[in-house]
């Protein structure tokens, strides 16, 4: 949590604090005076509806977080502990602190009590008397207190009612018509109705998480008190004029003035020799006051870029306000220069249009994945976990993340971590999967939510794209909720009032810098065409797609849509052992047991990861039932990375082709990233941190450079991608190897290619009949092959990748590899050493509870020695490493 949700963008002057100087009126002249502040933040108390359970609480934070800490609860995500502490969230539950407040703040002109983040459904008391209310977790909200205030002791009560209590009000109240889906399917274990509530979405349960509907305070609350005058926000949008080739700063001020109040701003970015003045006034309430600094245009602005392509530079701007010659205000804050265009262009050889993002004027492939919320409970997601996770990001190569739209819109530091990184981030509006209400309330509270959020959030570079929901024009187009033929104008009219009538306009209204989107997955300009539902949303020839199968076979590469843009994909799998430990006992350690039912909450889903890996690998089959069960959880890894893998590596060689019709992919974002507890889930990191191996293979399958291997009517097709903005000339190496021998059988290498950058080209193509004739004795079932990138010079370009000419489960020669590993300590940290007898398939090395995380892992040893480095993310020791590592590889598992 930061502790000022009004410090956005690198705000360095905190109004929370109290330390910014603000315009003064005294007898009509102005001079220096400073606005008083103060913070009510810290211990708390906390009651449920009937006094019957009372303990302190802090705040920021939630009541389940509270319980927990107090020792009422276990873990909430402990075994079957979700549905065991349903009525916390079914009761009603009062916040109370007592505070005293100075003289000089109670004699200022105007005091504010402000809450940054109430979730959601509360009634404010201050002294006894009902202040305001708050129904949406999304905003911010200011009450008006000076004349509620006392002398001595002051009492603020914030009474929560339960959200799903509220939800389900909400709904029988709304009887015209039912706004689907009324509940979650039922292996969510999840409450009804969250639709009609302005709350995580997610918080009464979906198919990766759990139902934790929380209340509570969940970030800072504050007095703040003036005589005159108040900077609420500053934000920062550079826009930049393409046919003057000149930049310009546009600086708004959120201003709430008791009177209205003169007064000269000055603009600067000292760095860029620029700098501006305007006088100005400011009218009485709170007013939103634009202002635009025209760059020196002899200064060269240097431009943010995302990560693999180029800096991540920043300028300090500054805003000064001056009044009669005093200094009254003085903030700085961070700005970077970038530009950003959705290309929706017609395609030659293709029906449909382009979908893809130009950033400072050069098309860039969005490689990346799908964030929802870290924690079921905010005040939990602490600095050092968006960190972690977002530094795993970069370091998988990552360009990209989607912030879904059915979590919350992120902490600030999020976004300034993603600016910093060079990550960009596709935002959405917080709906999914849903219809929703457009009562007048519910529509007035999210055009609040969406001024708030984009005057918050569009000065963070990183941010690419505001798109209006997820998956709510599919749900409407393809009938998920079964509406009548003759009730679906009621329907379709409601989705237009609230994402194009009310949301779409008010982003518009705030934010002439990004594109903005009304769904996804959408067919973009053509869904807008067809009065923004498209008979297909799901429409290769055009915008984004979402794409799930797990019956077919995704190894092979034709049962996947060649589409513009995926900006969802993915298969299950589960966490680690020592993930999974802490929160199970030994009885629930097998994959039949109810806890293993229990924590999977997408119907079949483990019968489902199952029946994947059985297509291609034989099925542990130990008679030790916790090495089955752990053998069993190694194997949907490998099955989760090979499936991914596969299908990212198809959508980069789609690239720079047509086929059919269809192609010129731009964007790969799998779903999904993170995780929220410790279950079964699409995720690519653990919860907690820990790499799946999935991850592992998302270095390698988003690295700059790749060779992609894939096989058409038995002609092997190796194809060189490139994200590079400059050409290289590449070669394919590939080597032959036998399942039972280590020593390559042969080598082929093609002739050299011009491979451009940013595109796919196909640099080797031979009958694997012919390859294979060329080289001993091999057949599909006897050998398999790895192939690399050089250059002319002979020096690899990008990582080595393979090719099973067969499944696995049917090779000949495969052997048990007996992997020796050594643990060593240097001046650069730990290494392990592996020794292996025999090809080794999947390599996994795993330290148990040791966080960190490995240089490379699950790979495909073919060597007799491969050294790896481990980066611990906390002290440990060559004995403690040596202790926990396990090495295990596919034919240790049957």
């Amino acid at each position: 949590m930061t502790l000022c949700g009004n410090c956005v963008f690198g705000v360095l002057l905190c109004l929370c604090f109290g330390v910014l100087s603000m315009f003064t009126s005294v007898h009509g002249s102005f001079h220096v005076s400073g606005s008083v502040s103060l913070s009510l933040t810290g211990k708390w108390s906390l009651c449920n509806d009937n006094g019957s359970v009372c303990l302190p609480a802090e705040v920021p934070g939630c009541v389940h977080s509270a319980l927990q800490r107090q020792g009422f609860i276990q873990d909430p995500y402990f075994r079957f502990n979700d549905v065991s502490y349903s009525w916390i969230s079914f009761d009603n539950w009062t916040y109370t602190t007592t505070f005293t407040v100075s003289t000089q703040l109670r004699t200022k002109q105007k005091v504010l009590l402000v809450f940054d983040g109430v979730d959601t459904v509360a009634s404010v008391w201050l002294n006894g008397v009902v202040i305001g209310k708050t129904d949406n977790m999304f905003r911010r909200y200011d009450f008006s207190v000076r004349d509620s205030l006392q002398d001595g002791s002051n009492v603020l009560k914030v009474s929560f009612m339960s959200p799903v209590v509220y939800a389900s009000e909400r709904r029988k109240a709304h009887s015209a018509y039912r706004v689907p889906p009324e509940c979650p399917p039922d292996v969510q274990k999840g409450e009804c109705h969250v639709n009609f509530i302005r709350k995580e979405q997610s918080s009464f349960s979906w198919d990766w998480g759990p139902s934790f509907p929380t209340m509570g305070l969940w970030k800072g609350v504050r007095l703040e008190a003036f005589d005159v005058l108040q900077l609420t926000h500053v934000s920062s949008v550079p826009l930049h004029d393409s046919s003057l080739s000149q930049w310009r700063v546009q600086v708004e001020l959120l201003v709430d003035a008791v009177q209205t109040t003169n007064g000269q701003i000055t603009l600067s970015i000292p760095e860029l020799d620029s700098e501006q003045s305007f006088y100005t006034q400011f009218l009485p309430g709170q007013t939103k006051n634009s202002f635009t600094l025209h760059l020196n245009t002899s200064n060269q602005v240097k431009l943010w870029w995302p990560n693999g392509h180029g800096d991540q530079p920043f300028y300090q701007l500054t805003v000064r306000g001056l009044q009669d010659g005093f200094m009254i205000l003085n903030t700085t804050s961070k700005v970077y220069f970038r530009t950003v265009e959705l290309v929706q262009e017609p395609i030659v050889g293709s029906p449909g249009l382009s979908f893809y993002f130009r950033i400072n004027g050069k098309p860039i492939f969005l490689k990346g994945s799908n964030w929802i919320p870290a924690h079921s409970f905010q005040d939990q997601v602490t600095p050092a976990v968006l960190r972690n996770l977002l530094q795993s990001a970069v370091d998988a190569s990552m360009n990209a993340l989607r912030v879904w739209g059915g979590g919350v819109y992120e902490q600030d530091l999020f976004y300034s971590i993603c600016d910093e990184m060079g990550i960009m981030i596709w935002q959405d509006f917080m709906f999914a999967c849903a219809m929703y209400p457009t009562e007048d309330d519910f529509i007035q509270t999210v055009n609040e939510e969406v001024v708030q959020q984009v005057q918050r959030l569009k000065s963070h570079p990183s941010i690419i794209i505001w798109s209006g929901n997820n998956e709510n024009e599919a749900a409407l187009a393809t009938d998920w909720f079964n509406i009548p033929v003759s009730q679906r104008p009621i329907y379709l009219k409601d989705y237009v009032t609230l994402y194009v009538n009310n949301i779409r306009r008010i982003v518009q209204q705030e934010d002439h810098s990004r594109p903005f989107l009304i769904s996804s997955p959408t067919n973009g300009a053509e869904s807008e065409q067809e009065s923004w539902v498209a008979a297909n949303p799901y429409d290769p020839h055009y915008g984004d797609t979402h794409f799930y199968s797990y019956t077919l076979d995704c190894w092979d590469w034709r049962t996947f849509p060649r589409t513009r843009f995926a900006s969802e994909y993915g298969f299950q799998s589960w966490p680690s052992f020592s993930t999974l430990q802490p929160v199970s006992i030994k009885e629930d350690w097998s994959y039949n047991s109810n806890f293993s039912s229990h924590r999977q909450h997408h119907q079949d889903g483990n019968e489902q990861m199952l029946q994947q890996a059985a297509l291609h690998f034989l099925l542990p089959n130990s008679t030790d039932p916790l090495k089955r069960f752990t053998d069993t959880l190694y194997v949907t890894q490998v099955m989760q990375a090979e499936c991914v893998k596969a299908q990212t590596e198809f959508y980069r060689r789609s690239q720079s082709e047509i086929v059919e019709g269809k192609g010129h992919t731009m964007g790969a974002l799998y779903w999904q990233l993170n995780d929220i507890w410790q279950a079964p889930s699409w995720s690519s990191i653990e919860f907690g941190g820990k790499w799946k191996m999935l991850h592992y293979f998302a270095q390698n399958f988003f690295s700059a450079v790749l060779p992609v291997g894939f096989k058409d009517d038995d002609t092997l097709f190796i194809y060189a991608v490139s994200d590079l903005s400059y050409n290289l000339t590449l070669r394919a190496v590939v080597s032959v190897y036998s399942w039972s021998d280590l020593d390559p059988v042969c080598t082929l290498k093609s002739d050299l290619l011009l491979v451009r950058g940013g595109s796919a080209a196909t640099v080797f193509k031979q009958p694997v009949a012919a390859l294979l004739a060329g080289c001993g004795h091999c057949t599909h079932l006897t050998c398999l092959l790895t192939f690399h990138l050089e250059d002319s010079t002979g020096a690899q370009q990008g990582p080595t990748n393979h090719h099973f000419l067969c499944s696995p489960k049917d090779t000949q020669g495969l052997q048990r590899p007996n992997i020796t590993a050594k643990v060593q300590q240097d001046q650069t940290g730990y290494s392990v050493t592996l020794h292996s007898a025999s090809v080794a398939p999947f390599v996994w090395l795993d330290v148990g509870n040791i966080p960190g995380r490995f240089s490379s892992n699950g790979f495909l040893m073919v060597s007799r020695n491969r050294t790896v480095s481990f980066t611990a993310w906390r002290p440990t020791s060559v004995v403690e490493l040596s202790r926990s590592l396990t090495v295990t590889s596919l034919r240790d598992v049957y």
